[in-house]
């Protein structure tokens, strides 16, 4: 079995203008659609975005549009114990990306749009808080 790393190193290459890499927390649902490929990493939250991002910065040929869940603004520790730890770490990691914030069910249909035609890359996370994904949608390196 391939760790989640290779796998998702092994495909960047082919992955271009239009596809998505989305990182999300353990709830987020399992899609059945051919055009949506899911990886789980069994690993931390701050690692597992932290290796995505360095990925495809590494690449020559994409770049990434960032979108992150609106609903995610409204939550506080209060109404999700570790959820500012986890807006800090995110928005230290994401430092100097343009980060959109775009309603949850909003981003979900644009994947399910998206997947008819390309593939999008999900990779699965042991978070366990809500409105968390990261959404990095794939452009062409040299239109920066």
């Amino acid at each position: 079995m391939k760790n989640w790393e290779n796998e998702l190193n092994e495909m960047l290459p082919l992955l271009g203008h239009r596809n998505w890499i989305v990182l999300t927390d353990m709830a987020y649902p399992l899609q059945a659609k051919d055009g949506i490929v899911t990886i789980y990493a069994d690993a931390e939250y701050a690692y597992v975005l932290n290796f995505v991002i360095k990925a495809i910065k590494d690449c020559p040929h994409i770049r990434p549009h960032v979108y992150q869940d609106m609903e995610l603004n409204d939550l506080d520790d209060n109404s999700c114990p570790g959820i500012e730890d986890y807006k800090t770490m995110t928005a230290e990691t994401l430092g100097g990306m343009d980060v959109k914030h775009v309603k949850h069910e909003e981003l979900i249909s644009r994947l399910d749009s998206v997947s008819n035609m390309f593939k999008v890359v999900i990779i699965k996370t042991r978070l366990l808080k809500p409105f968390t994904s990261v959404f990095f949608e794939l452009d062409c390196k040299y239109w920066q």
